[in-house]
Protein backbone atom coordinates (compact mmCIF):
# COMPACT_ATOMS: atom_id res chain seq x y z
CA UNK A 1 0.00 0.00 0.00
CA UNK A 2 1.24 3.51 -0.76
CA UNK A 3 1.78 6.29 1.74
CA UNK A 4 -1.35 7.96 3.11
CA UNK A 5 0.34 11.35 2.84
CA UNK A 6 0.39 13.12 -0.52
CA UNK A 7 3.55 14.81 -1.76
CA UNK A 8 3.47 18.59 -1.53
CA UNK A 9 5.65 21.48 -2.66
CA UNK A 10 7.29 22.36 -5.96
CA UNK A 11 11.00 22.10 -5.06
CA UNK A 12 11.49 18.96 -7.18
CA UNK A 13 9.09 19.90 -9.96
CA UNK A 14 10.19 19.20 -13.54
CA UNK A 15 9.90 21.76 -16.34
CA UNK A 16 10.45 21.45 -20.06
CA UNK A 17 10.90 24.67 -22.04
CA UNK A 18 8.96 26.54 -19.35
CA UNK A 19 6.11 24.06 -19.20
CA UNK A 20 5.40 22.30 -15.92
CA UNK A 21 5.55 18.52 -16.37
CA UNK A 22 2.48 16.65 -15.14
CA UNK A 23 1.70 12.94 -15.36
CA UNK A 24 -1.40 10.88 -14.79
CA UNK A 25 -3.43 7.82 -15.72
CA UNK A 26 -6.73 6.86 -17.25
CA UNK A 27 -7.69 4.07 -14.82
CA UNK A 28 -9.94 1.32 -16.16
CA UNK A 29 -11.20 -2.15 -15.33
CA UNK A 30 -13.11 -4.85 -17.18
CA UNK A 31 -16.79 -5.14 -16.42
CA UNK A 32 -17.96 -7.95 -14.17
CA UNK A 33 -18.03 -11.24 -16.04
CA UNK A 34 -15.50 -10.14 -18.65
CA UNK A 35 -12.05 -11.55 -18.05
CA UNK A 36 -9.03 -9.78 -19.46
CA UNK A 37 -7.67 -13.11 -20.74
CA UNK A 38 -10.86 -13.87 -22.70
CA UNK A 39 -10.90 -10.69 -24.77
CA UNK A 40 -12.19 -11.44 -28.23
CA UNK A 41 -12.45 -15.18 -27.57
CA UNK A 42 -16.00 -16.57 -27.42
CA UNK A 43 -17.21 -13.56 -25.46
CA UNK A 44 -20.25 -11.78 -26.83
CA UNK A 45 -21.04 -9.72 -23.75
CA UNK A 46 -19.54 -6.60 -25.28
CA UNK A 47 -19.91 -7.16 -29.04
CA UNK A 48 -16.12 -7.23 -29.36
CA UNK A 49 -16.01 -3.54 -28.50
CA UNK A 50 -13.66 -2.12 -25.87
CA UNK A 51 -16.12 0.66 -25.10
CA UNK A 52 -18.65 -1.90 -23.88
CA UNK A 53 -16.08 -4.07 -22.11
CA UNK A 54 -14.58 -1.58 -19.67
CA UNK A 55 -15.42 0.95 -16.99
CA UNK A 56 -13.48 4.16 -16.37
CA UNK A 57 -12.54 5.67 -13.02
CA UNK A 58 -12.96 9.44 -12.70
CA UNK A 59 -12.49 11.76 -9.73
CA UNK A 60 -13.96 15.06 -8.64
CA UNK A 61 -11.77 18.20 -8.73
CA UNK A 62 -10.28 19.46 -5.48
CA UNK A 63 -11.60 22.95 -6.15
CA UNK A 64 -15.22 23.54 -6.97
CA UNK A 65 -15.77 23.27 -10.68
CA UNK A 66 -17.64 21.52 -13.41
CA UNK A 67 -16.87 18.07 -14.69
CA UNK A 68 -14.75 15.14 -13.66
CA UNK A 69 -11.03 14.48 -14.02
CA UNK A 70 -8.52 11.70 -14.40
CA UNK A 71 -5.86 11.61 -11.67
CA UNK A 72 -2.75 13.61 -12.52
CA UNK A 73 -0.11 15.76 -10.88
CA UNK A 74 3.46 16.97 -10.92
CA UNK A 75 6.31 14.79 -12.17
CA UNK A 76 9.25 15.30 -9.82
CA UNK A 77 12.98 15.02 -10.46
CA UNK A 78 13.57 12.09 -8.10
CA UNK A 79 11.16 9.66 -9.78
CA UNK A 80 10.66 7.89 -13.09
CA UNK A 81 7.70 9.02 -15.16
CA UNK A 82 5.66 5.82 -14.69
CA UNK A 83 6.34 5.84 -10.95
CA UNK A 84 5.06 9.42 -10.81
CA UNK A 85 1.90 8.44 -12.71
CA UNK A 86 1.25 5.56 -10.30
CA UNK A 87 1.88 7.78 -7.27
CA UNK A 88 -0.48 10.52 -8.44
CA UNK A 89 -3.19 7.98 -9.22
CA UNK A 90 -2.88 6.41 -5.77
CA UNK A 91 -2.88 9.80 -4.02
CA UNK A 92 -5.89 11.23 -5.87
CA UNK A 93 -7.99 8.16 -6.72
CA UNK A 94 -6.86 5.52 -4.23
CA UNK A 95 -6.21 2.74 -6.74
CA UNK A 96 -3.21 0.61 -7.65
CA UNK A 97 -2.61 -1.29 -10.84
CA UNK A 98 -0.56 -2.09 -13.90
CA UNK A 99 0.68 0.69 -16.15
CA UNK A 100 0.05 -0.41 -19.75
CA UNK A 101 1.86 2.15 -21.82
CA UNK A 102 1.74 5.82 -22.61
CA UNK A 103 -1.39 7.25 -24.22
CA UNK A 104 0.19 10.49 -25.37
CA UNK A 105 1.57 13.91 -24.48
CA UNK A 106 -0.44 17.14 -24.58
CA UNK A 107 0.44 20.82 -24.16
CA UNK A 108 -2.24 22.88 -22.44
CA UNK A 109 -2.79 26.04 -20.42
CA UNK A 110 -4.54 26.46 -17.09
CA UNK A 111 -5.65 29.73 -15.55
CA UNK A 112 -7.32 29.17 -12.18
CA UNK A 113 -6.47 32.73 -11.15
CA UNK A 114 -7.55 35.18 -13.83
CA UNK A 115 -5.43 37.92 -12.26
CA UNK A 116 -2.27 35.99 -13.06
CA UNK A 117 -0.77 34.70 -16.28
CA UNK A 118 -1.94 31.23 -17.30
CA UNK A 119 0.39 28.37 -16.40
CA UNK A 120 1.70 26.23 -19.26
CA UNK A 121 1.78 22.47 -18.85
CA UNK A 122 3.02 19.40 -20.67
CA UNK A 123 0.85 16.46 -19.68
CA UNK A 124 1.79 12.79 -20.06
CA UNK A 125 -0.99 10.22 -19.64
CA UNK A 126 -0.80 6.45 -19.23
CA UNK A 127 -3.29 3.59 -19.32
CA UNK A 128 -3.72 1.91 -15.93
CA UNK A 129 -5.46 -1.45 -15.50
CA UNK A 130 -6.72 -1.24 -11.91
CA UNK A 131 -5.88 -4.23 -9.72
CA UNK A 132 -6.66 -2.90 -6.24
CA UNK A 133 -8.95 -0.23 -4.82
CA UNK A 134 -7.88 1.19 -1.46
CA UNK A 135 -10.31 2.00 1.34
CA UNK A 136 -8.13 4.91 2.49
CA UNK A 137 -5.97 7.20 0.36
CA UNK A 138 -4.29 10.61 0.80
CA UNK A 139 -6.92 12.83 -0.89
CA UNK A 140 -10.06 10.97 0.12
CA UNK A 141 -11.19 13.98 2.17
CA UNK A 142 -11.05 16.25 -0.88
CA UNK A 143 -12.19 14.05 -3.77
CA UNK A 144 -14.78 11.46 -4.70
CA UNK A 145 -14.15 8.65 -7.18
CA UNK A 146 -16.69 7.09 -9.50
CA UNK A 147 -16.66 4.11 -11.87
CA UNK A 148 -18.62 5.04 -14.99
CA UNK A 149 -19.02 3.92 -18.59
CA UNK A 150 -16.85 5.21 -21.41
CA UNK A 151 -19.76 7.25 -22.75
CA UNK A 152 -20.40 8.79 -19.36
CA UNK A 153 -16.70 9.59 -19.00
CA UNK A 154 -16.74 11.43 -22.35
CA UNK A 155 -19.55 13.65 -21.10
CA UNK A 156 -18.24 14.11 -17.56
CA UNK A 157 -14.67 15.03 -18.47
CA UNK A 158 -14.50 18.67 -19.59
CA UNK A 159 -10.78 19.01 -20.32
CA UNK A 160 -10.13 18.47 -24.01
CA UNK A 161 -6.76 16.81 -23.58
CA UNK A 162 -8.14 14.31 -21.07
CA UNK A 163 -10.92 13.47 -23.53
CA UNK A 164 -8.23 12.72 -26.12
CA UNK A 165 -6.37 10.51 -23.64
CA UNK A 166 -9.60 8.56 -23.07
CA UNK A 167 -10.10 8.09 -26.81
CA UNK A 168 -6.50 6.91 -27.12
CA UNK A 169 -7.17 4.24 -24.50
CA UNK A 170 -10.41 3.05 -26.11
CA UNK A 171 -8.83 2.90 -29.58
CA UNK A 172 -5.85 0.94 -28.27
CA UNK A 173 -7.98 -1.62 -26.45
CA UNK A 174 -10.30 -1.98 -29.46
CA UNK A 175 -7.32 -2.83 -31.65
CA UNK A 176 -6.14 -5.40 -29.11
CA UNK A 177 -9.59 -7.01 -29.07
CA UNK A 178 -9.70 -7.21 -32.88
CA UNK A 179 -6.22 -8.74 -32.87
CA UNK A 180 -7.32 -11.32 -30.29
CA UNK A 181 -10.41 -12.17 -32.37
CA UNK A 182 -8.34 -12.62 -35.53
CA UNK A 183 -5.77 -14.78 -33.75
CA UNK A 184 -8.51 -16.92 -32.20
CA UNK A 185 -10.33 -17.46 -35.51
CA UNK A 186 -7.09 -18.19 -37.36
CA UNK A 187 -6.02 -20.75 -34.76
CA UNK A 188 -9.46 -22.42 -34.92
CA UNK A 189 -9.43 -22.68 -38.72
CA UNK A 190 -5.92 -24.10 -38.75
CA UNK A 191 -6.62 -26.55 -35.96
CA UNK A 192 -3.88 -25.03 -33.87
CA UNK A 193 -3.63 -25.89 -30.21
CA UNK A 194 -1.82 -23.73 -27.70
CA UNK A 195 0.05 -25.92 -25.24
CA UNK A 196 1.57 -24.86 -21.94
CA UNK A 197 5.38 -24.79 -21.76
CA UNK A 198 7.03 -27.97 -20.42
CA UNK A 199 7.85 -28.04 -16.74
CA UNK A 200 11.40 -27.27 -15.72
CA UNK A 201 13.56 -30.39 -15.88
CA UNK A 202 11.04 -32.35 -17.94
CA UNK A 203 13.04 -32.11 -21.16
CA UNK A 204 15.43 -34.98 -21.74
CA UNK A 205 18.60 -34.78 -23.74
CA UNK A 206 18.75 -36.77 -26.95
CA UNK A 207 21.37 -39.53 -26.85
CA UNK A 208 24.63 -38.47 -28.45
Amino acid sequence: MGSLVARTGRNLQRYNDGRRQVVGCVPYRYKEGIAETSLGVNNNNYNNNAEEAIEILVITPQRKGKGMLFPKGGWETDEAIEDAALRETMEEAGVLGQVQGKLGTWNFENNNNKKKKATSYEGHMFALLVKEQLDSWPEMQFRQRHWISVGEARNACKQWWMKEALESLVNRLSKEIKKAIYSSHFATRCGAQILPPPAMGSLQKEPS
